[in-house]
């Protein structure tokens, strides 16, 4: 039987580590990037800088889950949520 938890490398300020999440949170997360013109690992990187500590599969997870209430899961978005935690890359 094949796992629903998908393990994926990432690099977080020159640091690798891996992050598992089902693969629907990938799906969406990956959504999520897309709508906020950002790369996954920009938004990730977000997330990690914000999250409080939650290790960062669930930080992720909640992050993917509030966008989701917040926004609706039709894809609808506002500009204004994953681009601040994008910009903080670019500061």
């Amino acid at each position: 039987m094949k796992s629903l938890i998908v393990k994926r490398s990432v690099v977080i300020d020159g640091h690798k580590t891996s992050v598992c999440l089902e693969d629907a949170f990938w799906r969406d997360l990956k959504e999520i990037a897309r709508t906020q013109s950002v790369s996954v690992a920009t938004l990730i990187k977000g997330i990690d800088q914000v999250r409080e500590g939650a290790n960062l599969s669930s930080a992720i997870r909640l992050f993917v889950f509030d966008h989701v209430r917040t926004y609706g899961a039709n894809g609808a978005t506002r500009q204004d949520k994953a681009p601040d935690l994008a910009a903080q890359e670019l500061a």
